[in-house]
């Protein structure tokens, strides 16, 4: 859209294209967002519409590109912006894929394993000794595997979902989460990255400073970093600098609050941020390649931990068939 505007392309040229492109769900909000241009409605007006398929800070940049006469710019630095944010999340995926990849293929062996002790029969007659000792056998007992397996998923899933939707307050212990070695600085460096982008976004698009900080704040996507809320507004009111304000709200670590007013020396607020923010775009890729190494050692761990426990469970039990059989009657 904004390489479009930027040649002269008319805008409901650009959103008929849209149309075109994308799963349906993408194509019939463009049709509705072309047909309400059409109809004389702006372009922010249109995207409010479709509710919270476009993302609020796309909204809000589109209104402030509107207002001020940067609009092509506004949608060409959002593009960057979005861009960036998914090849991060691309190269976590990429990273973790071989490590998952082996925890799944882990699982599957174990329920064959249990499959296939269900199926054999010894030539004595009953039922195959089970040198795993978890009493699961054939299909039925692949089922409970798979049973257990999910439990453990949902488990994992619902404290992942629980600490992102900030259930019960658990927001509020991000501090302890960013004292932990490694994984802490890289999440904060993470949360860090995509307040400066967002500051340096609105700021540059002409939003004043209390809403182009609410906004950066909430592109955090932590109630932590959202409570600063009103520390913000009154410390932009009494005539404090972007440093002062973000130093007056004790979140921001000390080197980051540093980092920014050597910045601001350099020129203005959005200038600096931009700069500042280039810079942690940089350390947010190294960050996550940090998360992606931490993450897939877990995994490996996990499977490790997997075959050797099985294996010693089975030795165990084997060995110990071999004893009762040695002794004498």
């Amino acid at each position: 859209m904004g390489t479009g505007l930027r040649a002269g392309v008319d805008i409901l040229r650009l959103l008929a294209s849209e149309t075109q492109h994308g799963p349906p769900k993408q194509r019939a909000a463009m049709r509705e967002i072309h047909d309400a241009i059409r109809a004389g409605d702006t372009l922010t007006e249109a995207l409010r519409r479709q509710g919270n398929y476009f993302p609020s800070l796309l909204i809000t940049m589109t209104n402030a590109g509107e207002a001020t006469g940067k609009f092509e710019k506004t949608l060409l630095t959002l593009a960057d912006y979005f861009d960036l944010r998914l090849k991060i999340r691309r190269d976590f995926l990429r990273q973790i894929s071989w490590p998952v990849l082996q925890l799944v293929a882990a699982i599957l062996i174990l329920a064959l394993l249990i499959y296939i002790l269900g199926v054999l029969t010894p030539p004595t007659g009953g039922e195959m000794f089970d040198p795993t000792g978890f009493g699961l056998r054939g299909f039925s007992g692949v089922l409970k595997f798979f049973g257990y397996i999910g439990i453990l998923a949902a488990l994992t899933g619902g404290t992942v979902w629980a600490f992102l939707n900030n259930v019960a307050g658990v927001h509020n212990l991000i501090p302890l989460l960013y004292r932990l070695p490694v994984v802490g600085s890289a999440l904060q460096t993470l949360t860090l990255s995509r307040f400066t982008w967002t500051l340096a976004l609105t700021l540059d698009a002409g939003i004043d400073p209390i809403r182009a900080l609410h906004l950066s704040l909430d592109a955090t996507e932590s109630e932590f970093y959202r409570s600063a809320k009103e520390d913000v507004v009154t410390a932009i009111r009494s005539g404090k600098t972007m440093s002062e304000t973000l130093s007056a709200t004790h979140i921001f670590p000390d080197d980051f609050v540093t980092a920014l007013e050597i910045a601001e020396l350099s020129g203005t607020d959005a200038e600096a941020l931009h700069h500042l923010a280039a810079d942690y775009d940089d350390r947010a890729q190294r960050a996550m390649s940090t998360l992606a190494s931490v993450a897939s050692r877990v995994i490996w761990i996990a499977v490790m931990m997997l075959f050797v426990g099985l294996i010693g469970r089975m030795a165990m039990r084997i060995m110990g068939g071999i004893q009762d059989a040695l002794e004498p009657i």
